[in-house]
């Protein structure tokens, strides 16, 4: 009789569903039915009742009843808290750790004023080069009004529109410049690796010199480019940091204990994030230390921008230096994900799926956790794309200079914080953080 093998891939903590990779090989017990789908069911099922962090909250079902593991996961999640558990395409899970992607390499918005708007452009997108920038207003693509797309939130309209994410497809766009102008652009879709920094600047304020890093998401790419970033900001002397993690869903766990290393300098004997297991696992229970970087920064306050896609490991790098440093929020509350996920690979020889259940929770050295409504900012502020990065008008980089220069914020603001409608061109893949364990 034929055994279902599942090999434990990642560890991670995620906003959305995603996956990662580890090096240890478990089976689990075979099951009669020889249907390929239904033998995936069984192993995912197994794999719940052992691993889920709510495994008592599991319902009775059968397997077989499902047409795929996909189903059945949508029914074992628990409702109350589980957002996140996942299962995914292993092949698309790796392109996405590594950064891959194809397309035009941009993500739209639609404001305040109903206008579409380029919200985040990555610097190897065929567009880049053009000038295109965040801010920019979006009036149509392939002769098609998209703010009206836009307004009707219908997604597979705006699949359709912008094609599949396959090199060669081209489509048209015109932009409206900063300056008012209407600007053409026809462009093809191609394969690139997305960049995790999309800024690292110093600014000259009253205070002294602040450092603004704009963060996208913690992937494989990321521990270089935050040495760059880093290395310039210790160079340049930088007394406080504007960490801009407003679109930010998380990522390799690794890369969010290097950001918070960087930040606050602290020792390697001191305590960044607890993993805790479900009664069944704890013994595997882990803490993850602060570690020694060249450029440590050593600060006693950080400025953090958000947003409720702040996520996961964006959340563990918050929370994980609170007990150690001021750390102030700007913009609006935070995903609330406190939690993290093993990955398996099923099968373990010729990998088709990916399964990633919540199995431990997160908490910093103070065991502060459970923060599943998110976290809240101290300036309520919104995102405000109408704006280029480092814009000293837009207003949660407004907010955040205010208070590096005053030390306080003149009111918290008022709610709601619009909450805007984005189409993004990355698979919900990426928007995930995990742990990967080395």
């Amino acid at each position: 009789m034929p055994v279902i093998s599942l090999r434990k891939f990642f560890i991670l903590i995620l906003a959305a569903f995603v996956l990662t990779t580890s090096c240890k090989k478990e089976d689990i017990t075979p099951v009669t039915n020889n249907t390929g789908e239904i033998r995936a069911n069984e192993a995912l099922y197994k794999l719940m009742k052992e691993w889920y962090l709510w495994y008592d909250k599991l319902p009775v079902i059968k397997p077989a009843d499902y047409k795929n593991p996909y189903e059945l996961m949508a029914d074992l999640r628990y409702s109350l808290y589980d957002r996140w558990s996942f299962v995914a395409d292993y092949k698309a899970f790796v392109a996405s750790m590594q950064g891959t992607f194809v397309g035009h390499g941009i993500r739209m918005g639609l404001d305040n004023s109903n206008k579409v708007r380029i919200v985040t452009i990555y610097k190897n997108s065929p567009l880049y080069p053009l000038g295109v920038r965040r801010g920019w207003i979006v009036k149509k693509l392939n002769n098609t009004d998209l703010a009206s797309v836009f307004l009707s939130g219908d997604a597979t309209a705006y699949n359709q529109l912008i094609g599949p994410s396959t090199e060669g497809v081209t489509n048209t766009f015109v932009f409206q410049t900063p300056e008012g102008k209407d600007s053409t652009i026809t462009t093809t879709k191609k394969s690139f690796t997305l960049n995790s920094v999309l800024i690292d600047t110093t600014l000259v304020l009253s205070s002294g010199k602040t450092g603004y890093l704009v963060f996208d998401e913690f992937i494989e790419p990321s521990s270089n480019e935050l040495k760059t970033a880093f290395s310039k900001f210790k160079q340049e002397n930088i007394k406080d940091l504007i960490l801009d993690l407003r679109y930010n869903s998380g990522g390799i766990l690794d890369v969010a204990t290097e950001l918070a290393s960087y930040i606050s300098g602290q020792s390697t004997s001191s305590i960044l994030v607890k993993m805790l297991y479900n009664n069944q696992k704890a013994s595997e229970n882990k803490i993850t230390y602060f570690r020694t970087m060249l450029y440590p920064l050593n600060l006693s306050r950080l400025v953090v921008i958000c947003t409720r896609e702040t996520a996961s490991a964006s959340e563990v790098v918050i929370n994980g230096l609170r007990p150690y440093l001021n750390v102030v929020l700007v913009g609006d509350t935070t995903n609330g994900k406190p939690t993290g996920m093993n990955v398996w690979v099923y099968p373990g020889t010729i990998p088709k799926y990916a399964f990633a259940p919540v199995t431990f929770k997160l908490v910093n050295s103070n065991d502060f956790g459970d923060f599943y409504e998110g976290l809240p900012p101290q300036k309520l502020a919104d995102d405000d794309f109408t704006h280029d990065w480092a814009h000293p008008e837009e207003a949660c980089f407004s907010q955040a200079v205010y208070y590096i220069e005053n030390g306080s914020f003149g009111s918290k603001g008022t709610l709601p914080v619009k909450r805007h409608k984005y189409f993004d061109e990355r698979p919900g893949l990426m928007n995930n953080s995990y742990i990967i364990n080395r």
